[in-house]
């Protein structure tokens, strides 16, 4: 399985508006080794999520792991959402930091909802629905958008709090852990 090149903010791909996936397609060679592909890539890259459009992919699919405060990152389970749809639950957004291997190096405060409800396809093409919260919810939301053309900048509300990682793990963090590198920081692809 290759690693593949991730595309950096800058790169069309990462703006545009990702395909859905065809019924068809779904169980051909080209997408399970697509998806084997974006789970060695974000492994290798050391995130927590990635989706097809951040590889130069323009399909509606993104791998994740779905860590939480519980599981060390190491046993976390690794998903494949397929034509995702995501709808966020009501209630007061939680900020949270965020980073994104398409954006390295950089962190900011995000707002988002803290659950959501998951409707996709997994890779064989099963259907899949659940609930997710806190981080996975996070990590969720941030590969979602990037499948519609947004970045973590896009959401942040105030980018004061954009921050290049060693400086933000030197003065904002006092004393935490810093996240993994991913697309959510909370973080994720």
């Amino acid at each position: 399985m290759p690693i593949r090149d991730i595309l950096r903010l800058g790169h069309p791909a990462l703006r545009t508006p990702a395909s859905s996936v065809g019924d068809t397609d779904l169980q051909s060679d080209e997408i399970q080794i697509l998806v084997d592909d974006m789970l060695e890539t974000m492994r290798s890259a050391g995130g927590v999520g990635l989706a097809a459009p951040q590889i130069g992919v323009s399909l509606q699919l993104f791998v994740y792991l779905a860590v939480d405060v519980d599981r060390p990152r190491e046993d976390a389970e690794e998903k494949v959402l397929i034509n995702p749809a995501v709808e966020p639950e009501a209630g007061e957004p939680v900020y949270d930091w965020e980073g994104c291997l398409s954006i390295p190096d950089l962190r900011g405060l995000v707002p988002r909802p803290q659950a959501v409800r998951v409707h996709a396809l997994d890779r064989e093409g099963s259907k899949l629905e659940f609930r997710a919260t806190d981080y996975e919810a996070r990590i969720i939301q941030h590969e979602f958008d990037h499948l519609n053309g947004i970045v973590f900048v896009d959401r942040m509300r105030d980018l004061r709090s954009l921050a290049f990682s060693a400086e933000w793990e030197r003065y904002m963090t006092e004393g935490d852990e810093p996240p993994v590198e991913s697309e959510a920081a909370a973080e994720a692809g």
